[in-house]
């Protein structure tokens, strides 16, 4: 890949790289004062001659607020008072990759931490905020978003600005039988989402975003811009699942593209208590796992007037004839009608996942970069290896009733994630899990914040003897730090651990070696990065 703005003048990057590494500066060691911060100034604009007052953003700009709150997607980080959150010094908006590497030499220089943003969707605002006192800066990726799709070799180069909706439409530009497997939320960046393993809805046909990884380039701790090769594959492993925020600051990634019929199906079906949910919603427990690679099959759980809703919505990759048959025979109890069901092309059932209206608004409307939620949320994430008893659906569908802003999203496992290991990337949860449950809860203003909290907090717990234990699993991407964090000085493996085996499970320890490879000075910190090894 050789992206057009990708030219950085080499000979005066390294007289800068120099100048930080003579001063022999260690930024464990470094308060920030106000002079570091005309110190980082100094460094960035000495490795940049040209005029750049909009790429170096300090706090008493008028351009500071709007980018830094573009990209905010929910309420409970924009208000700095919530758990004492500290914002950015500065926000760099980088347009060439050699503004990264300046801002990586400089901030080591000046003191500061470094946190980046592709979209802005980390569950605990941990890529534009931070929970301690420690100052830092904020590199904002939003302006890479090049895509350069490739059908000839079913490949994409994608930066890591980019959005997934914003994928998904440059492949249907080029081909209608080309695909991808990650999210449905379309404002969601890539960056990110590949780096903590990316799931969607034809994964259990391909599995994850992170598997379908060819290369990637990445900025170190030092500075230097690396791809597959000359990073090594312990690192390029690390970066597919284990969160690319602990290791550097990802530019762009090479996927592979898949395969998709011109045409697919897509359908849903919803049930009440009162119309049988609960006998149906127990036979997916029991099916969804099972079906063909080709059907996703996933369930929402919702409180509706007084009663359970269950909503099973579903994409199969090939035509109605084709599908009606099959629900017949394996899955009888969900009443699956042709008029519940609609032939439509793969971009558009992308569209239908991210809740457009699938024939009135064109697929530009994925191009669009700002979320149309707009309030407060809280998310937590479960795994199941056998269904839920009718004792804890009881207890859970209570619950569940007590709170009206309250859903839970449940996603079934099975094909293709059985069938790859548990180590070919840092994401674990494949083998063995029958489906993954997200909890959700929103509200609208701050005064509501801690009743959300407590209500999907016992949650959580009621629900501990019908998941996934030793570890009690959680996927990454759907960050939670009530799951433990680390401390402000307190980065020690024993503590991470505790968060750690419910991300990674046995492929934590590998992923502090390569951390600790990688980046000995733990440089690339935040609340819940993977921590190095005591002795470094």
């Amino acid at each position: 890949m050789a992206p057009h703005y990708c030219h950085p003048n080499n000979m005066l990057f390294t007289t800068v790289l120099f100048l930080v590494i003579t001063t022999s500066l260690s930024s464990a060691a470094l308060i920030p004062t106000p002079n570091h911060g005309r110190s980082f100034q100094q460094c960035f604009y000495s490795h940049h001659s040209n005029n750049h007052t909009q790429v170096v953003i300090p706090r008493n700009s008028p351009l500071y607020s709007p980018l830094l709150n573009s990209s905010i997607r929910n309420n409970r980080f924009l208000n700095s008072s919530y758990h004492s959150l500290s914002k950015p010094e500065f926000i760099v908006n980088p347009t060439r990759e050699s503004h990264i590497q300046a801002t990586i030499i400089c901030v080591k220089r000046s003191g500061f931490q470094v946190r980046t943003r592709s979209g802005g969707h980390d569950y605990e605002g941990l890529s534009y905020s931070s929970s301690t006192h420690q100052k830092f800066v904020l590199v904002d990726l939003s302006n890479f978003r090049s895509i350069e799709v490739d059908i000839e070799n079913e490949t994409a180069w994608v930066e890591t600005g980019a959005t997934l909706g914003e994928l998904y439409y440059r492949i249907a530009e080029k081909s209608r039988v080309h695909g991808f497997p990650a999210g449905s939320c379309p404002t969601v960046g890539v960056g990110g989402h590949f780096s903590g393993g990316g799931f969607g809805t034809i994964f259990r046909k391909y599995g994850l975003a992170a598997d379908r990884v060819m290369d990637a380039r990445i900025v170190d701790a030092n500075g230097e811009i690396m791809d597959r090769n000359s990073m090594g594959e312990d690192l390029f492993w690390a970066i597919r699942g284990g969160g690319g925020a602990s290791f550097g600051v990802i530019l762009a990634w090479k996927v592979e593209l898949v395969p998709v019929p011109e045409i697919v199906t897509i359908f849903s079906v919803s049930r009440i208590v009162e119309q049988g949910g609960v006998q149906v919603f127990q036979k997916w427990q029991n099916v969804s796992h099972n079906l063909p690679k080709k059907l996703f099959l996933h369930a929402v759980i919702k409180p509706n007037n007084g009663t359970i809703q269950f909503v099973f919505v579903g994409l199969f990759l090939g035509r109605v004839k084709e599908l009606l048959p099959l629900m017949e025979e394996r899955f009888p109890e969900l009443g699956l009608a042709a008029e519940s069901s609609q032939e439509v092309s793969w971009i558009q059932s992308v569209m239908y996942f991210a809740g457009f209206a699938v024939n009135n608004i064109s697929s530009k409307a994925l191009l669009n970069r700002t979320s149309t939620f707009d309030g407060f949320f809280k998310a937590k994430s479960d795994y199941t290896s056998e269904p839920i008893s009718g004792l804890g659906l009881e207890g859970l569908f209570k619950r569940v009733l007590e709170q009206e802003s309250s859903m839970l999203i449940l996603t079934p496992y099975g094909g293709r994630m059985g069938e790859i290991p548990d180590s070919e990337t840092p994401f674990p949860h494949r083998r063995g899990y029958i489906y993954k449950i997200q909890y959700i809860v929103t509200w609208d203003t701050e005064e509501e914040t801690s009743l959300h909290m407590r209500w999907i907090r016992e949650l959580y717990e009621y629900m501990a003897p019908y998941v996934s234990k030793a570890p009690r699993a959680a996927y990454y991407n759907y960050r939670d730090l009530d799951l433990g964090r680390n401390g402000k000085n307190d980065d020690s493996y024993e503590r991470a651990r505790i968060w750690g085996l419910k991300y990674f499970n046995g492929n934590f320890d590998r992923l502090v070696r390569v951390k600790t490879a990688v980046d000995p000075s733990n440089f690339f910190w935040n609340e819940q990065s993977i921590p190095v090894l005591a002795s470094h």
